[in-house]
């Protein structure tokens, strides 16, 4: 029971940590179970691809653990985190990394689970290795490809498919550096566990203070937008000007579709600051009973306006990159927050 729990625990203690951290409570639980549930699969896949390259290919055993599996197992982990940057279910660093090492973390258990099957009479050393180092590392290299991709992606969000590259190559040269011991297994492990808390302590730094200036001042920004567009003097800004110049080239109701999408986006963003600034405090705020009419409405203006149409947008810098991560968060059940605090 003992060998077990060295096994598996230590990984689960770590993601635990990284979501507790989490003081603005980014991710729901379901979310989490859901990215180790995608670690598992992706453990079964790789681990099928790499018995098939030893079996059915000849390839070595060290050829195996030290080239082939690192891309196989990086790869297979990496689809899930970019499918959810993709759909814009990452906002920041730090939800990217506690879900990209929850993969990790559903890859370890997996691979160590068949790993005590298939050696039951391993030494306790072996155990602590596997338990404390390669199952982290599984978690620390997926951490890593999503940070990093997510940071890329905000940056390239023309060319996102080019943010995943350096990511995963970054996870697989760690991969295969660390199956090739470089150092003794205990110390590869030591290394480990001192560069990772100093890594997760970085990036949650760094995410916290990009969240609370995002929320802070674009909070204020957005509130200054809405009054605006309401108001007289909006023709004689740079989007009112703007607007007016599609009207020579725009149909009329097209126009009047924009300007409606354009509210409703800065309304939403403020509904996810305002979300997130209670979340902080230990607030838990019910969820909008219109958020669905409202949503209806944001799909039914982009369907109208047309993917030309909302390229024409863009330039007027309204618009971001999280606009869906704002649909996303904003439509998590609060009942299952991990927050779940209240005053």
């Amino acid at each position: 029971m003992a060998i077990i729990a060295v096994a598996l625990l230590p990984v689960v203690a770590f993601l635990s940590a990284l979501v507790v951290m989490d003081r603005f409570k980014l991710l729901r639980r379901s979310s989490v179970l859901i990215a180790l549930a995608a670690g598992a699969v992706a453990a079964l896949v790789s681990l099928w691809m790499n018995e098939w390259a030893l079996r059915v290919l000849g390839i070595p055993q060290r050829t195996v653990s030290q080239f082939i599996a690192p891309i196989s197992e990086e790869t297979a982990k990496a689809l899930f985190v970019v499918a959810l940057v993709m759909t814009g279910r990452v906002g920041f660093l730090v939800d990217a990394a506690v879900q990209g090492f929850a993969v990790g973390t559903g890859f370890a258990l997996i691979e160590n689970l068949i790993y005590l099957r298939s050696m039951p009479d391993a030494s306790p050393v072996v155990w602590v290795v596997r338990g404390l180092g390669t199952a982290v590392l599984q978690g620390a290299t997926t951490m890593i490809f999503a940070m990093i991709s997510k940071a890329l992606a905000d940056r390239r969000v023309a060319r996102r498919m080019t943010a995943f590259v350096p990511g995963w190559a970054a996870a697989v040269v760690v991969h295969s550096a660390f199956n090739q011991r470089v150092l003794p297994p205990v110390a590869q492990t030591l290394v480990l566990l001192v560069v990772l808390p100093l890594l997760v302590i970085w990036v949650f730094d760094r995410s916290e203070r990009a969240t609370r200036e995002w929320v802070g001042a674009g909070l204020d920004l957005d509130l200054a937008l809405i009054d605006l567009v309401g108001s007289e003097q909006f023709a004689f800004t740079h989007i009112g000007r703007y607007l007016r110049e599609l009207c020579a080239r725009t149909p009329g109701p097209v126009v009047a579709d924009m300007f409606c999408l354009l509210r409703l986006e800065l309304e939403l963003a403020v509904q996810a600051k305002a979300l997130l600034m209670a979340r902080e405090a230990g607030v838990d705020v019910p969820a909008d009973e219109d958020l669905e009419s409202v949503l209806a409405e944001r799909r039914y203006l982009q369907h109208s306006i047309g993917k030309i149409g909302l390229l024409t947008l863009k330039p007027l810098g309204v618009a971001s990159h999280r606009d869906e991560w704002h649909r996303h968060l904003l439509q998590q059940p609060r009942s299952q927050m991990g927050a779940g605090r209240h005053p």
